[in-house]
């Protein structure tokens, strides 16, 4: 399959993988990402939190910043932290929110399994376009997430989901993206759905996917 190339990656070749791809993807991403990432403006549409609260949440591949500015936006009391492997993205990322700096904090770093810095502390994990980027490594994280949730909080994540088109599948598979329906099953078994949506994009090219579930 076009994803096996995936498997035998280490977590510090997967990092550095994506340091690599991001020095350019960076310099052109917000300009060209509108038109294939869907969901992004849906997921936290979705997010069953009290826009008032005084919440923590993270988001893991934090990207430009586009998602942090729009949780700011959404949820004006709570506290915020990005991560990203991508240095570049990081710098971006910072100077976009700008705006809210005293309570959105970006950092370069990854998201690993065992790290104990959130544990229970998180209102709400976010992944949005990133979870099929990570591999073989993405069930490591979703784990993480749930390890860091407090009980009774989200995790939301919306993605890629898969193409009954082998040839966009390979050329996803060679922009170091997995899709095969792979997400949606262990998210639904390690969280209770609140959301469990796919949906079609360009006419059937390819899916997307929307999940926001709770930690028991």
């Amino acid at each position: 399959m076009a994803f096996e190339k995936f498997d035998s990656l280490s977590e510090a070749e997967q990092n550095s993988t994506m340091q690599r791809y991001y020095k350019l993807q960076s310099k052109i991403y917000d300009a060209t990402r509108w038109s294939f990432l869907f969901g992004r403006n849906q997921i936290i549409r979705e997010i069953p939190l009290d826009a008032n609260g005084q919440w923590n949440i993270l988001e893991v591949g934090c990207g430009t910043g586009y998602n942090l500015n729009n949780l700011a936006k959404r949820f004006p009391k709570a506290k915020l932290t990005g991560l990203d492997v991508s240095t570049d993205m990081v710098d971006l990322s910072i100077k976009n929110t700008q705006a809210y700096a005293d309570r959105v904090t970006v950092l370069p770093q990854p998201y690993m399994l065992g790290d104990k810095t959130w544990n229970d502390q998180l209102d709400l994990v976010l992944f949005s376009y990133s979870l099929t980027m990570i591999n073989p490594h993405w069930k490591d994280l979703i784990m993480q997430a749930k390890a860091d949730l407090k009980p009774g909080g989200f995790i939301a994540v919306t993605d890629f989901h898969d193409s009954r088109n082998l040839w966009f599948k390979k050329h996803m598979a060679n922009n170091h993206v997995r899709m095969d329906s792979h997400l949606t099953p262990l998210l639904s078994q390690e969280f209770t759905p609140v959301v469990n949506q796919v949906k079609s994009a360009y006419l059937g090219v390819w899916e997307y996917m929307l999940f926001v579930g709770k930690k028991g």
